[in-house]
């Protein structure tokens, strides 16, 4: 190895122009999801009925949730960062094209229920392929880092990108706005062109067969993998326990409490600023120790911190809860991704991300008309009650699989 090679090589993950520039791709990418999801909101709106919008609104997460796993056999069988430019070429097009179409007529919902269609299958094949893309740029060491980064780039993106869309709601309408969205994603172009990927370890694994038999292959290396196999199990239950009374359960929470749209605000603010803070911990840090051990620990104490917002009477007080949750919920979330990055094989990553991606952007919003309905019946304590309760189990299956309550970080 070069000298010049070995220093890429020991270079960590901040200073490492390959990673800032996925990095950089990623947050323009982030930036332009939260802008289109804006504009595709108002627009629904202002063009139908509540219901009808909604039902726009929820389009995208069908193509979605079917086709996540063939986008992890894709983003493996064509390389991560094929998939991942093609899919950012495809959602700037499609958004430029609406927007322009927008600025000449007014094709009503029909449009937009097309748009979001396709968006969702795109993001079928995005997610998994730039999840399995940062053991291709960084090394094993630094991936820890990396996932963390990748969390704080995700915070801002969701954080800046709602100001954004409306600002340009508010000086173009819907078109300007879905304009800024496509010109978003067309900026991680250049960026992810200019990456160099690492080349990947041989692997033992036939390339001719079926879309099907690599599929069927990955599920069964997944299964047969003594820590990938309960990981994803620990991703299934922690976010069928969480997305739904977030998403839903604090809605009606605050306007039972009384605290009104401010108070949804501040809840969410504080949800924000403990993952945003477990995300920098992960960056700076480049790893935790017993990795797994503090994944399951974290995962069970938040779940008391889930199930003590449901008693709370006072918003400050559901604020620092909140944080709580988030801070300890992040880290624990940041900590599987980054162990689904380190002990997974590369030539696995897109269907390993694809399955772990199922759980939380396929089934888990499967739970927010089972949430509304049961606190329509039991009312919030009882569903925040049972909420925890997965979450908890999530963290005491975690610690009860040795090998997952084993499981480190690479050093870095």
């Amino acid at each position: 190895m070069t000298a010049t090679a070995l220093a890429a090589a020991q270079r960590p993950a901040h200073r490492d122009p390959q990673v800032l520039r996925w990095l950089g791709a990623y947050t323009a990418s982030t930036l332009g999801d939260s802008v289109y999801y804006l504009a595709l909101s108002w627009s629904a709106v202002s063009s139908g009925t509540p219901a009808q919008a909604g039902l726009v609104m929820a389009v995208s997460a069908v193509p979605r949730a079917l086709l996540m796993l063939g986008g992890g056999v894709v983003a493996d069988r064509l390389g991560p960062r094929r998939v991942v430019i093609a899919s950012d070429a495809v959602r700037a097009l499609v958004v430029l094209g609406l927007a322009a179409t927008l600025f000449l007529a007014s094709p009503g919902l029909w449009a937009l229920a097309a748009v979001a269609l396709v968006f969702g299958a795109v993001d079928a094949l995005f997610l998994p392929a730039v999840g399995a893309l940062p053991p291709r740029i960084a090394a094993r060491d630094q991936l820890a880092r990396v996932q963390g980064m990748r969390g704080l780039a995700h915070r801002s993106g969701a954080v800046l990108g709602a100001p954004l869309g409306g600002l340009a709601v508010a000086v173009g309408g819907p078109a300007t706005a879905f304009g800024v969205a496509g010109v978003l994603f067309a900026l991680s172009l250049p960026l992810l062109s200019a990456l160099r990927l690492r080349p990947l370890p041989t692997v033992d694994e036939a390339r001719d067969g079926t879309a099907l038999r690599d599929l069927a292959d990955g599920l069964r290396y997944l299964r047969g993998h003594r820590v990938l196999g309960p990981l994803m199990i620990v991703v299934f239950l922690g976010d069928l326990g969480f997305v739904g009374p977030l998403n839903v359960g604090l809605a009606v929470l605050s306007e039972q409490r009384g605290w009104g749209a401010s108070g949804i605000g501040w809840i969410l603010a504080g949800f924000g600023t403990g993952a945003g803070a477990a995300s920098l911990l992960l960056a700076v840090r480049g790893r935790v120790p017993r990795a797994g051990a503090v994944s399951g620990w974290t995962m069970a104490v938040g779940a008391v911190s889930i199930a003590a917002l449901a008693l709370t009477p006072r918003l400050p007080v559901a604020a620092a809860l909140a944080l709580s949750v988030g801070l300890l919920a992040g880290l624990s979330g940041a900590l599987c991704n980054a162990l689904v990055q380190t002990e997974c094989d590369p030539a696995h990553l897109g269907r390993a991300t694809a399955v772990s991606g199922l759980a939380s952007l396929g089934m888990a919003p499967l739970t927010f008309p089972v949430t509304g309905a049961a606190i329509d019946l039991w009312g919030t304590g009882p569903v925040f009650a049972v909420s925890a309760s997965v979450c908890a189990l999530a963290g005491l299956y975690t610690l009860a699989v040795p090998a997952l309550r084993r499981a480190e970080l690479p050093t870095g």
